[in-house]
């Protein structure tokens, strides 16, 4: 049994709140507080999506990630991902992947064509993720992340055509 096997995703709860926001801390060097978390979960469905991923034998959050829909004329036209975290201890595991697919199945499901995220330009293991995804770089935030520590922007256009079929389907 793969390590991945004994976790299950889920979409979050306001129980996860705090463990989301000590995993950011660990993850994260300016991290999101527990009240931007919380925050999350006061938006309407419609505009956001969390799914969290939990071991099923320990019932502790490995993981999670967030999405943000963007409207036009009533309806989505595109996502944000905004956050997708995995515990240290658990990276290497295709955990990051399999929240990935999940709020990328997500946005398919709602309609959205294009998905777009920033990502540090040092966190080489994040990039190869979402290279691996579709992803494409189109432009650098500089010091976006503070510290002059700069933000690859990158976009998947055409997420209706992409076949995400073959991706667990937590």
């Amino acid at each position: 049994m793969s390590p991945t096997a004994a976790v299950t995703l889920r979409d979050m709860t306001s129980d996860d709140v705090a463990s989301m926001a000590a995993l950011e801390a660990v993850v994260s060097p300016r991290p999101w507080s527990h009240d931007l978390f919380a925050g999350e979960l006061s938006m309407p469905a419609a505009e956001r999506h969390w799914a969290v991923a939990i071991d099923a034998t320990t019932n502790e959050l490995v993981g999670f990630g967030g999405i943000m829909f963007v409207m036009a004329d009533g309806r989505i036209v595109e996502g944000h991902i905004m956050n997708v975290a995995v515990n240290p201890e658990r990276q290497g595991e295709g955990l990051g992947r399999r929240l990935l697919d999940r709020i990328m199945r997500e946005a398919q499901g709602r309609g959205a064509e294009a998905l777009t995220l920033e990502v540090r330009v040092a966190n080489q293991p994040a990039l190869a993720l979402y290279r691996r995804a579709g992803f494409a770089p189109v432009g650098v935030r500089s010091g976006y992340y503070g510290q002059g520590e700069d933000a690859l922007v990158m976009w998947l256009h055409d997420l209706q055509d992409v076949d995400l079929e073959g991706a667990s389907h937590d």
